[in-house]
């Protein structure tokens, strides 16, 4: 089923996002600013703290001005040569955003939602404990091969560019298999509405409904669904992926943000798990998605025309 306004096509490509390199060396700039706060505060020259270490003087002189990306043994053997052994743990936090915007703009750079899909398959290779809030789309994981490409098809739209549909869509669902490996778990919050959403034909809903459902009863996957009614503590301003204690990923139209400084990890998590709170599960989750089922099949009754009809 081809989605409307996209011509069937497997070299349909998703447009570059706006991430550009003026955020990497921003934070390499302030990386740099830190090193030589500290090397200041320990009123070092940096030919003396070149001589500390056996380094050429120029390398200091990269480092601070932002012309190089340390390494974590650099990072390390500079902060004990200052004699900030306290601060390792931070500025390392902070090398590791700066690399992981890096590897954001050269993905971004490369463009393409196949490579993205691979890129969100290694992260979750990784990871022990996933945790997934999404207020309007169903998470990535839970999505049937129909949805995700009225998913792909949107993106193609919004930014005007081609997206090779089928391979993304393939891409995807070959993520869905770890959701079978009983060493993983997955905590899934979303919104009510996400299940009633005209996101996707009424049909495919209804099997996308089916498959939350389905999902649901996996050992390892807990869901919740907050209903439209609740007293929210937490206004669901947008989606996040929770992966263990070391990454958060926010998805904008403009780009996908990776978060993985502790105060912004510990912030994410709180709010996690409070919109938790907020969600009901099990039976009461079930009856929640049988009741937007029930009005997708009105709707599907209402319209006697087929989606391919209608394209």
């Amino acid at each position: 089923m081809t989605p409307p306004g996209i011509t069937p096509s497997r070299e349909t490509n998703l447009p570059r996002n706006t991430v550009n390199s003026a955020d990497v060396r921003d934070a390499r700039n302030e990386l740099g600013v830190r090193l030589r706060g500290l090397r200041r505060a320990a009123g070092l020259t940096g030919r003396q703290l070149a001589a500390s270490l056996s380094w050429p003087p120029s390398k200091i002189s990269k480092l601070e001005n932002g012309q190089q990306t340390p390494s974590d043994a650099d990072v390390r053997a500079w902060t004990l040569a200052v004699g900030a052994g306290r601060e390792t743990d931070s500025v390392l936090a902070e090398l590791h955003t700066l690399e992981t915007r890096y590897a954001e703009l050269q993905r971004l750079l490369r463009g393409g939602q196949v490579q993205v899909q691979q890129a969100a398959a290694r992260r979750e290779s990784k990871t022990a404990l996933l945790r997934m809030f999404e207020s309007t789309f169903v998470p990535g994981l839970l999505q049937t091969a129909d949805y995700a490409r009225y998913r792909f098809a949107q993106s193609a739209r919004v930014f005007g560019r081609r997206v090779p549909i089928e391979d993304a869509v393939g891409e995807r669902m070959k993520r869905q298999e770890i959701l079978y490996d009983r060493t993983r778990a997955f905590h899934v919050v979303i919104t009510e509405p996400v299940l009633h959403y005209a996101l996707s034909p009424p049909d495919v809903m209804l099997g996308q409904l089916d498959r939350i459902m389905s999902l649901a009863t996996l050992p390892n996957v807990r869901l919740g669904v907050i209903p439209v009614d609740a007293e929210w503590a937490i206004a669901p301003a947008h989606g996040f992926w929770v992966y263990d204690d070391r990454l958060v990923v926010v998805e904008t139209f403009a780009a996908e943000l990776n978060l993985s400084q502790a105060a912004e990890i510990e912030l994410y998590t709180k709010i996690f798990e409070t919109l938790a709170l907020d969600a009901v599960y099990d039976r009461r989750a079930r009856t929640l998605i049988a009741k937007a089922a029930d009005a997708v099949e009105d709707r599907l009754r209402g319209n006697p025309e087929t989606p391919d009809e209608k394209l």
